[in-house]
């Protein structure tokens, strides 16, 4: 495996001074065109062929070095961040983006002055950012992503990107239920999506070897761990975790869905939803031929 070769960090001053900052402090960072796009999929990548969907023809996760999908490039690895492979988009670069789901909190983007007054009328006070245009309102805790969903509002948080527009001014207050409701359900503890696991027995109907209940229990445990300790891709980190259980156990029967419900949940806590956690599940499936 190849490790990425630092850049000198006074060369794209100060975006990256300002990004490694920010990662230093937990908040998952990436740079963003000069219009507030994030750099597109590289031609190996489009259309998410490296693994997003399981019909692709190409599954598994993105081993792209470069930024790459979007939040899900963000990082808080200063090695990636200073690595000459994401030099030219940070030389291109014309502001810095962070996931808010991955830093803990949710921006509520107010795109006008009639969307400014209705937060000030409706919302309790928190942490303010001056844009463009509006502002953004910054509260502490995660929550689903959804745009419009009022008239010049989007919410901004778990497999969303927002730009980094400085620190703001006044004290994070907790998340809401009047901005959870926005998108149109309260809150609920993350579910695993019930998904049918049929694998294969031993060949020739020999005991499998894992049925040790403390083998098979540190095995998952661990898995839930290297899932929950993930502060940057995480959609490689929960398609490797994934493939690694499944390479351990996929073909002896030991797995239940009470196991993989946890491994499922795990990744729901870190922002992914049920259908990518189905879909890393199938394509680590697919990759081993079970």
């Amino acid at each position: 495996m190849t490790h990425p070769i630092p850049i000198r960090r006074d060369a794209l001053a100060p975006l990256l001074d300002t990004a490694l900052e920010l990662a230093s402090m937990g908040v998952p960072v990436l740079p963003l065109r000069a219009g507030k796009g994030p750099f597109g999929n590289c031609r190996t990548c489009a259309s998410n062929a490296c693994g997003g969907r399981p019909s692709m023809k190409v599954p598994g996760p993105c081993m792209c070095p470069r930024p790459c999908h979007a939040w899900a490039a963000a990082t808080t690895d200063a090695s990636i961040l200073t690595s000459s492979s994401w030099a030219g988009s940070w030389h291109r670069a014309g502001n810095i983006g962070y996931h808010p789901g991955g830093a803990g909190v949710t921006v509520v983007d107010l795109d006008n002055a009639d969307a400014i007054a209705w937060a000030r009328e409706s919302l309790p006070p928190t942490r303010t950012v001056a844009t463009t245009r509006g502002e953004h309102w910054i509260y502490r805790g995660g929550m689903q992503s959804a745009n419009g969903v009022r008239p010049g509002v989007d919410v901004k948080s778990s497999m969303s990107y927002a730009r980094w527009l400085g620190p703001g001014a006044g004290t994070l207050a907790p998340l809401p239920g009047v901005v959870r409701a926005l998108v149109g359900r309260a809150p609920a503890p993350a579910r695993p999506a019930r998904c049918a696991i049929s694998v294969p027995a031993l060949a020739g109907g020999g005991a499998c070897p894992h049925r040790s209940p403390a083998y098979l229990e540190r095995g998952i445990a661990m898995a839930e761990q290297r899932i929950t300790d993930a502060s940057s891709a995480i959609h490689t980190t929960v398609y490797r975790t994934f493939l690694a259980v499944l390479s351990a156990h996929g073909r002896c029967g030991c797995l239940t869905e009470a196991h993989i419900g946890r491994l499922f949940t795990a990744a729901q806590a870190k922002g992914e939803s049920p259908r990518h956690c189905t879909d890393s599940w199938t394509n680590a499936r697919m990759s081993l031929g079970l």
